[in-house]
């Protein structure tokens, strides 16, 4: 049995390789990028108006005052959208102006519209009357004020959400090169295990299938179901993986038939294998008999996760994820701190993945509470929590007041 730390550093160096592809912007939701994205374009393109209003040239307010007011000539108006105004522009002359609409070069200010006075009235508007001095660039939106031509736009490893979506159509991005989405072959495993509503006492029905299926899109990858493989199929997961060596399927996981049991064969099997890098057993909990095997000379790994399904969702998210995000280029996962809020105690030389409860107090600070019902088995405490809690191996007691680790069950939770 090894510590997670150790399990993590071989996971690290068991890459898999995974393909890149080109795809619309609009279909890009929750994909990995697998290039820096530089902008194509200025943004704004050109100068344009921050307010509706009226444009001047504010060399022409210079001497104005209560005392020297001026009448502003409105000699045309100017739409979002239109074409550039080409008329020559003379002194104490204005412009109707919207939100939006290019600025002609002989203008540098905007008064937005509510500033203004018409002369002779507002209905027959042919003036604007100033009595003040404006400075120069005020409510303008200037040439690539929020993006530069060839500015980075999205790092490499980065999950595209709709914000990045906005950004990429504004500035006219089509397609982005991605990260493909890994091909998992998922199992089941063992003769209680069933996909029937109707169950006897002996029976478990089958959720761990469905409740990693159910993640695919959080998880960036494509679900395949295997089925479920019964205690004497042992063969035939051997053969699984032999077609899975010349298929695209990049990834094989099966639930149940890893621990130490008559009928747990999986261990057994992928160790006819030659393989590269190999862990089984993790000082962990829950989900201690937890496996890991990356083929040598091929780019292809095998998960066995526990059967239980707590042990089964742990182990998913604090090794497969992990993994797959290595795997897509993106950055190491980092968690978040908060307050505990109750005492837990735990084997010192285990690191333990505790369903809590995550919650803010009045003035804003992050608390959580670790709920009771650990064990394994138990899916109350599973519905109840919406934060995972993380307590390292070395330590025993946490007592109420310390700052421990938080990880979201699943990345579209994500705050950070």
């Amino acid at each position: 049995m090894i510590s997670y730390n150790k399990s993590k550093i071989i996971l690290k160096k068991s890459n898999i390789k995974i393909g890149e592809e080109y795809i619309t912007t609009k279909d890009c939701l929750n994909r990995v990028t697998a290039r820096n994205i530089y902008t194509n374009y200025n943004y704004p393109l050109g100068n344009n108006a921050a307010f509706d209003g009226y444009a001047i040239k504010s060399s022409d307010t210079n001497k104005l005052n209560k005392d020297l007011i001026k009448k502003f000539k409105i000699i045309g108006s100017i739409a979002a959208g239109s074409k550039p105004l080409k008329k020559k522009i003379k002194r104490f002359q204005t412009v109707e102006i919207m939100t939006g609409a290019l600025i002609p070069k002989s203008f540098d200010t905007i008064i937005p519209v509510e500033q203004i006075n018409f002369y002779p009235n507002k209905k027959n508007a042919r003036y604007i009357i100033l009595d003040k001095k404006y400075s120069k660039f005020e409510h303008i939106r200037f040439k690539g004020s929020d993006y530069k031509k060839k500015d980075l736009l999205v790092s490499k490893g980065t999950i595209l959400e709709s914000n990045h979506i906005l950004a990429l159509k504004t500035l006219g991005i089509k397609k982005v090169k991605v990260k493909k989405r890994p091909n998992i072959l998922f199992f089941s495993t063992g003769n209680e295990i069933t996909n029937k509503d109707k169950i006897l006492d002996w029976e478990v029905r089958n959720s761990n299938s469905h409740y990693i299926n159910s993640l695919n899109q959080n998880f960036l990858f494509k679900f395949k179901d295997g089925g479920i493989l019964r205690d004497n199929q042992s063969n035939l997961f051997k053969t699984h993986i032999n077609k899975m060596l010349k298929s695209k399927i990049d990834m094989i996981i099966t639930s149940g038939a890893v621990s130490a049991g008559k009928f747990d064969f999986i261990p057994n099997i992928v160790n006819k294998f030659r393989l590269s890098n190999y862990f089984k057993s993790v000082a962990i909990r829950p989900g201690k008999p937890i496996l890991f095997a990356k083929i040598k000379g091929k780019s292809k790994a095998i998960f066995g996760l526990p059967g239980n399904p707590i042990s089964s969702a742990a182990c998913f998210r604090f090794f497969v994820y992990p993994y797959l995000r290595s795997l897509l280029g993106m950055k190491e996962e980092t968690s978040f701190k908060a307050v505990l809020k109750n005492e837990f105690t735990k084997k010192k030389n285990f690191t333990r993945f505790v369903k809590s409860k995550l919650s803010t107090t009045s003035n804003g600070k992050l608390e959580v509470r670790i709920l009771k019902g650990q064990e394994s088995f138990r899916i109350k405490s599973f519905i109840q929590s919406n934060i995972w809690v993380m307590l390292p191996s070395g330590k025993d007691k946490f007592k109420k007041g310390e700052t421990v680790d938080c990880f979201f069950p699943n990345q579209s939770n994500k705050i950070f």
